[in-house]
């Protein structure tokens, strides 16, 4: 009887096994992905946009400061949103996060001074992070030790496919509609969700105590610095700051490179050779291709492949498999910085996504390895702190040094001050578009010809210099990290269990 209940259970009676929390849980995670990606894909361009064309035109400073600082806030919060859910229950904290999701994107799509959307925003992650532990505790509840592997396969495949639409939904709306469009979009999802849990979603079972919400609060901090002090995971969070800084630049810093350096009209054309629908849809109906649809490839790489991948990663040791990841992600995200040709930004990308998703998984699955028996939670705790950090370190990569090395305007207005040309400065009746335009005339130079002087003249790819350095720095590190540290660990423990059998 014994064996008979520990029989594997076949893939239709896995699938079947899934309760209707489970479902509605994964639903909704795509939708709230859906609406996330769908504005976090083209926020850097909205930020840095020209205001006559209905973005904001701030600086790369301020963009870097917006999406760094509150991205980071995002992922610090949910060590203590999950306690409070805990407490108020899962219905009443989805229902608090989805009205306020909902109002903080249509609401950003309504302000335009640097502190109003820098609040919205921040008000935005605040109803993120309730949701995100909310939602992952669902599925933790909803699974068991014989379908959770499959479960969690799921669920990260919902956070995929809801982060590939999300984008090419945007891509398209605001090329025919406008920027915002894009805001709508994102409430009227978070709208369906709302319905979802106020007519679906039935509160599960919770271990009540009588702990008050500063107590549980206060034990969490303590949990997490408990764990913490384990030297092996507090140098393994460490590492993988690099991996989420170097992450980051996808969405934070690469979006405003193609829109400043990649002649997507050229890219739109070479695609349109291949197939006229598949360059309709990466343009949104336009004539150049935009920067969303290319930042969307790795979601859709990860859709396709990350079963095959996992597969192939499943056969090689954690710390290899991570390793491995970082040069792969380090060679990728070297190779859309290092060149203004948009077919090498795509294949850059591709091989980006292979990195991540050999190393990413492995981080979290490495993190559950390494954790002393009976405290996995408490340790999967901590996965979210090297996001945190490596979001706030985005905002100088993505900000500063961009502004200084490789942001479009202020190199050619560096170029226009040493010939001596006086310009108009930016202001809401002269906009970037018109800056470019005056300049262009003044240099005697078509647009795309101006472009590739000031490439040729100030090199703005060089920031990959230290995109890729911080990924060789990680990887040096988790090489040592691996020799000094876990090696030993396991010669110890082969040695332990070759005594035992002896």
């Amino acid at each position: 009887m014994k064996k008979e209940n520990e029989k594997k259970l076949s893939f239709p009676q896995l699938m079947g096994s899934f309760t209707k929390p489970f479902w509605i849980a994964s639903i909704m995670e795509l939708f709230e992905r859906w609406a996330w990606y769908g504005l976090f894909a083209v926020l850097a361009l909205y930020l840095t946009g020209s205001t006559d064309e209905g973005a904001l035109g701030f600086s790369h400073i301020e963009k870097g400061q917006i999406m760094g600082f509150v991205t980071a806030i995002l992922y610090l919060l949910p060590l203590f949103t999950g306690v409070i859910s805990d407490k108020i229950g899962y219905k009443l904290s989805l229902i608090i996060a989805y009205v306020m999701l909902m109002t903080g994107y249509y609401f950003m799509g309504e302000v335009s001074t640097f502190t109003s959307v820098f609040l919205v925003f921040l008000y935005v992650a605040v109803g993120a992070a309730i949701f995100k532990p909310v939602a992952s505790a669902i599925i933790t509840k909803s699974t068991n030790k014989s379908n959770s592997t499959l479960g969690f396969g799921i669920f990260y495949m919902m956070v995929n496919v809801g982060g590939f639409i999300g984008p090419a939904f945007s891509s398209t709306l605001r090329t025919q509609f406008g920027w915002q469009i894009v805001f709508i979009q994102a409430a009227v999802v978070i709208f369906i969700n709302l319905l979802i849990v106020l007519f679906f979603f039935k509160e599960p079972e919770r271990v009540k105590n009588n702990e008050t919400i500063a107590e549980a609060l206060l034990s969490s901090v303590k949990n997490i610095w408990e764990a913490i002090k384990d030297s092996r995971l507090s140098v393994l969070l460490v590492i993988m700051v690099g991996f989420w800084t170097m992450f980051n630049q996808l969405f934070y810093t690469l979006p405003t490179f193609i829109e400043d350096w990649i002649d997507t009209v050229a890219l739109h054309n070479s695609i349109a050779e291949l197939s006229p629908w598949l360059a309709s849809f990466m343009s949104g109906g336009g004539k150049s291709i935009n920067p969303e649809m290319l930042i969307n490839i790795d979601a859709g790489a990860i859709v396709l492949l990350q079963l095959v991948v996992s597969y192939f990663v499943l056969k090689i040791r954690h710390v290899s498999a991570m390793i491995s990841g970082f040069i792969v992600a380090s060679i990728g995200i070297g190779i859309t910085f290092y060149t203004g040709n948009g077919l090498y930004t795509i294949l850059g990308i591709v091989i980006f996504a292979v990195g991540e998703m050999m190393t990413n998984p492995t981080f979290s699955s490495f993190i559950a390895l390494i954790s002393p028996k009976g405290k996995e939670a408490l340790y999967m705790g901590t996965y979210f702190v090297p996001v945190f950090v490596g979001n706030l370190l985005t905002t100088f990569v993505s900000g500063n040094l961009y502004q200084a090395w490789s942001d479009k305007l202020s190199l050619l207005q560096t170029e226009m001050v040493s010939r001596g040309f006086v310009m108009p400065k930016i202001s809401e009746t002269f906009t970037k578009n018109n800056y470019f335009a005056l300049a262009s005339e003044k240099l005697e130079m078509t647009q795309i010809q101006m472009t590739q002087f000031i490439w040729d003249t100030y090199q703005p790819n060089k920031i990959w210099y230290v995109i890729v350095g911080i990924g060789i720095v990680t990887i040096c590190a988790l090489f040592l990290f691996d020799n000094l540290v876990i090696k030993p660990k396991e010669r110890e423990k082969n040695n332990r269990e070759k005594n035992n059998i002896a």
